[in-house]
């Protein structure tokens, strides 16, 4: 007889599998990945190369798992290291019982994303009288304040940056600033370019406007203090500037704890309050969330204490050390290939890098690049600004920055050699003269099995300087539809 309930659920669930079987399987999974070590992959994720360091963190993970940090009075042990973690970032960025200091307060978070969101949640709430608020953004802001924006139904006035300086102008910032505005948001630093942007000047403005100034150190929160004392020209940027309101840090980037743990701070408790949720009319229990999440698994938060309480104080210096001159290294690779140039000048763990006139297809470099077993980012123009290749520098690339050098510009005589990428005129057509509602399921269906995604068991090319033409072609808010119809085609069920 025919077990229905067992030929529903399908082969995946059919039998149980041995623990070590499934451990291969996801193993040989893995195989596919991008090497999250060894300093070859300058996106993603972050490796500061400290033996026993991953060992330390699942370990941590592993026993606070199953905690819940739905309920701190069920859970004190998630409640204490939390506290922790948001103590030792508030005094990282300026913070702290000193009595010079502001009494900085914060959450623990899933990631970057979700403390900006949260970021854009407070300042709004603070303001129920305003039917229509608005945030005001350079471009160069993370595209989280677009998600956050989108989400939460607040209008996002955007100041254009400069194309030799990469910043805003805090003029232009202050000037976009209305009566419906509720948070001014800048970044330390940028993402893309990796500069800081004009902080003191924008929360001046802020301020003087009576509105709110978010600091997204997401990205360089942690790594910045710490150049700072290693003598780097670090411009100020946290709660020692006035009109400074919140600041966003991920412990998951440069404080080498394994994802998702951010911190959220805000200068003090009042301004923090408007960021909780609460609900107590209904007959379950009284619901009450500091963040986005009701359910939270309190593994990572443990895996992030480990984490800082293991390296302390001296190992971040260290590690910083490290990537400065890493930093410094490959920035030195980039000025000595012909055809190169770097964006900006580093200011903190970024290398960003463009072509000259004349000097080789980036896409097709990057695709070099990774052939040779180095994993970039290549960046599509954007107003003006040109294509560009970001790297993402940790400690574990310093040992590697003598190989990049010669490899780079072996990449960059192959690409200029290949020539650019061209592309077939019909799809120019298609990307440059089709509006997003144009763009049919369908016909992207058949763009896409025409580049080579989503088909068979590799659902990307190996080499995508095709797709990367392709989109940098595109006006954004095409890219951003072929993007959806792309990874829609991706994430498909496996029955």
């Amino acid at each position: 007889m025919i077990d229905e309930n067992r030929v529903r659920v399908g082969a995946f669930f059919a039998d149980g599998v041995a623990a070590e079987d499934v451990l291969a399987e996801v193993r040989a999974l893995r195989g596919a990945d991008r090497p999250t070590h060894g300093g070859r992959l300058f996106a993603y994720v972050y490796d500061p190369a400290v033996p026993g360091l991953d060992e330390l963190a699942a370990a941590a993970h592993r026993e606070s798992a199953h905690v819940n940090g739905l309920d701190p009075t069920a859970f004190p042990s998630l409640l204490a290291m939390e506290n922790a973690l948001v103590g030792t970032a508030g005094r990282v960025l300026g913070g702290g019982p000193d009595t010079t200091a502001p009494d900085v307060v914060g959450s623990v978070t899933s990631g970057g994303t979700e403390s900006l969101i949260l970021a854009v949640k407070t300042a709004r709430d603070a303001h129920p009288e305003i039917a229509a608020p608005r945030i005001v953004v350079p471009s160069s802001a993370h595209a989280a304040f677009a998600k956050a924006a989108h989400y939460l139904r607040v209008a996002m006035d955007v100041v254009p940056v400069s194309p030799d300086t990469l910043r805003p102008d805090p003029a232009a910032m202050a000037a976009a600033i209305r009566p419906e505005t509720v948070l001014v948001a800048c970044s330390a630093p940028s993402y893309a370019h990796g500069v800081m942007d004009p902080v003191a000047e924008i929360a001046a403005a802020a301020a003087d406007a009576g509105v709110r100034c978010h600091v997204d150190a997401c990205f360089g929160g942690w790594t910045l203090p710490y150049l700072r004392r290693l003598g780097e020209p670090v411009p100020a940027f946290d709660f020692a500037v006035p009109g400074v309101t919140s600041i966003s840090v991920d412990l998951h980037k440069y404080a080498y704890a394994p994802k998702g743990v951010s911190v959220l701070l805000h200068r003090d408790a009042a301004l923090r309050a408007p960021q909780y949720f609460a609900y107590a009319d209904w007959p379950g229990y009284t619901m009450i969330n500091p963040v986005i999440a009701s359910t939270r698994s309190g593994g990572p938060i443990a895996a992030a204490y480990a984490t800082l309480r293991h390296l302390g104080d001296d190992g971040y210096l260290r590690l910083a050390a490290l990537t400065r001159d890493a930093v410094a290294g490959l920035a030195d690779a980039v000025r000595a290939v012909d055809g190169l140039r770097l964006m900006a000048e580093p200011e903190s763990t970024v290398v960003c890098f463009t072509a000259t006139e004349g000097g080789p297809d980036l896409f097709v470099l990057v695709d070099e690049l990774t052939a040779r077993g180095w994993h970039t980012q290549p960046q599509l123009s954007y107003a003006g600004l040109p294509a560009s290749v970001h790297l993402t520098v940790t400690a574990a690339v310093a040992p590697r920055v003598a190989e990049f050098g010669p490899d780079l510009a072996d990449a960059v005589a192959t690409a200029r050699a290949a020539g650019p990428v061209a592309l077939p005129p019909e799809l120019t057509a298609l990307a440059t003269s089709l509006t997003p509602d144009a763009l049919t399921p369908e016909l992207v269906a058949g763009l896409a099995g025409a580049l080579g995604l989503g088909a068979g068991d590799a659902p990307t090319p190996d080499r995508m300087a095709v797709v990367n033409t392709l989109l940098d072609a595109a006006p954004p808010a095409v890219r951003e539809r072929l993007l959806v119809e792309f990874v829609g085609l991706l994430q498909r069920p496996t029955w």
